[in-house]
């Protein structure tokens, strides 16, 4: 069976690109399902691919539908998909289950990488990675994103992790894996919402072509897995460190008190920052998504001009 033709199917624009050997940027579409409120996901989502364009590459957005995952969608696709019902979100685990029983799915971080590779697709933007979940001693609750930057060799372009996790717990586990993590002009790893997260970034690169360079390296001596690129939020639109703390501890002790677990958790708590925050969360969270597909499309540009032999 050829994986590809049977599983796989390709835009029209991205098809071409891939053909031309235009640099491709893969985008996620759980920010369209469960990310944001409507219609600000689909304006954001749409924003997103046209900066990609505007710096020369070409955006991939990624969803399972039919049985096929589906690498690259129109306008109007988003837009219908921005309406669909009971959408699953699905990680590694449920890329076979969405295919075989012919359901819809968005792609989280994790599901994402995989579609992005098995499409040859180098380059990955979203928004934040999952990592390890507060009190994640007791609850297990790790995400799945994390394995996947240690296996899947893809370049994910993010504004860190999102601010609801552990960040030191999250940053030890990717030092275990194996995962570099890259900031993209700092020296200190980024928060989501905030520029500083309290820790160091493993190794600071201040152009696409450093980091061109680094993943040339670190595939071609056979070292398999993801990069992390942690590219802080814009300035002028960061949040203050300590008023979002605030309202993230009231948003995860409602959480627990609403008996929210599992895949729930993350959407539950963004709903809730930005009801808490008046809005402020949403709009960080959009001008830091659309920062980074402008970093990911000029890495998307640099890695492949690169020399690869």
């Amino acid at each position: 069976m050829n994986f590809k033709s049977d599983y796989l199917t390709y835009s029209e624009e991205v098809m071409q690109a891939m053909t031309e050997q235009s640099p491709v940027v893969a985008l996620e579409t759980t920010i369209v399902t469960h990310g944001m409120p409507y219609p600000q996901n689909v304006q954001t989502a749409l924003s997103v691919e046209r900066i990609i364009r505007k710096h020369g590459a070409v955006p991939a957005t990624i969803c399972i539908q039919n049985g096929k995952i589906r690498v690259g969608l129109t306008e109007k696709e988003i837009e219908e998909l921005a309406q669909t019902p009971d959408v699953i979100k699905a990680s590694r685990r449920d890329i076979p289950v969405a295919l075989v029983t012919g359901k819809t799915a968005s792609t989280t971080v994790a599901a994402t990488m995989i579609a992005a590779h098995l499409a040859d697709i180098s380059v990955f933007v979203t928004g934040g990675i999952g990592g390890v979940h507060r009190g994640a001693e007791q609850t297990m609750d790790i995400s799945a994103d994390l394995q996947e930057l240690a296996k899947t060799n893809v370049m994910v372009v993010s504004a860190g992790v999102k601010a609801i996790l552990d960040i030191g717990l999250t940053l030890e586990m990717l030092e275990t894996l194996g995962v570099p993590v890259l900031g993209y002009g700092t020296e200190r790893f980024p928060a989501f919402y905030t520029r500083d997260s309290g820790f160091n970034a493993g190794v600071r690169v201040d152009s696409p072509i450093e980091v061109a360079r680094m993943v040339h390296t670190k595939w071609s001596l056979g070292l398999d897995g993801g990069i992390l690129i942690a590219n802080p939020i814009p300035e002028h639109s960061a949040l203050h460190p300590e008023e979002i703390q605030r309202s993230i501890d009231a948003a995860i002790t409602q959480s627990k008190d609403h008996g929210i677990t599992g895949k729930d958790v993350t959407p539950y708590l963004l709903a809730t920052l930005e009801r808490l925050t008046a809005g402020k969360s949403l709009q960080a969270n959009i001008a830091l998504i659309e920062h980074n597909a402008s970093v990911g499309a000029q890495i998307a540009k640099a890695y492949q001009e690169y020399p690869q032999n």
